[in-house]
């Protein structure tokens, strides 16, 4: 066997690290989307078109709150062949979804909420994605930890069919980290998760790099990443130290931007200089 000279181990060694930097750099910078409402596209199917334009890897589409016959305005086949028709066109996936019907029918207490819950995970499966996000505000908040068992009591009886069509449901409320967990795991099921939103933590006087730490990749099902009524990055949210911890729980699913529009500057030119930023805190 031929002597390796110190030179060319020395280059191989170096070649050798930067594709370990290189491939754990494009592993770490998870896909963006964005949520059909904050698009001012809320159900609609245009949302996709528009996200791809702007440059989005991926949307969020909310299922409607508008009721017909019993139905959310979703529930459509037509409708959901044309969401999925757009999605291959534009080449954009559907990162996830929202019931947002539980801003009406909350699911701390009203017994609909189960009902509008159960439909969404068919139609997630419907729509080929796996997070079904579970929002919880307004007088629908979960206040205490009785409200808390109620809503960890209500998911054991819906997650047997989350289960069963492989759907992640994700809570997204103004609580703690602590407090979701409770929630979960009252749930009983490894398909309830946490919706983790960056601006309802803050806001909320949580520490979002912290929490984000505790909970790890195993809690998180997707980010949405806002500082509303701010730009990203104009607020008192660092989105340097949130990407870090994001990337050192080895987290690899998508996050989604649900920022405000500014009054007097369009929704595409917001979502950009949105998108634009976050794209360079991530490098």
């Amino acid at each position: 066997m031929k002597e390796i000279s110190r030179r060319a181990l020395l280059q191989s060694a170096a070649l050798a690290g930067l594709g370990v930097r290189l491939a754990g750099g494009a592993a770490r910078n998870i896909p963006i989307g964005v949520t059909d409402w904050n698009l001012k596209l809320g159900a609609d199917p245009e949302a996709l078109p528009l996200a791809a334009k702007i440059g989005f890897e991926g949307v969020q589409i909310s299922f409607g709150r508008r009721i017909l016959n019993d139905k959310m305005p979703l529930d459509d086949p037509e409708i959901v062949s044309q969401y999925l028709s757009l999605s291959a066109e534009h080449r954009i996936p559907i990162n996830g979804t929202c019931v947002d019907k539980l801003h009406d029918n909350g699911l701390k207490s009203d017994k609909l909420a189960i009902k509008w819950v159960l439909d969404a995970i068919r139609l997630t499966s419907a729509l080929k994605t796996k997070v079904l996000l579970l929002p919880f505000f307004g007088k629908w908040a979960i206040q205490n930890q009785d409200e808390g068992n109620a809503v960890g009591d209500a998911l054991r009886e819906i997650a047997p069919e989350a289960e069963k069509a492989g759907i992640i449901l994700g809570l997204e409320d103004t609580i703690s980290a602590e407090n979701n967990v409770r929630i979960v795991d009252r749930s009983k099921s490894k398909q309830v998760s946490v919706y983790y939103d960056t601006g309802n933590s803050a806001a909320a006087g949580f520490d979002v790099v912290k929490e984000i730490r505790w909970l790890g990749s195993g809690r998180i099902c997707q980010f949405h990443l806002k500082d509303n009524p701010h730009y990203l990055g104009e607020g008192t949210i660092s989105f340097p130290r949130v990407i870090e911890a994001i990337r050192e729980i080895g987290f690899t699913g998508a996050a989604n931007l649900e920022t405000d529009t500014h009054p007097g500057v369009s929704v595409e030119a917001d979502m950009r200089k949105n998108l634009a930023y976050i794209r360079q805190v991530m490098g």
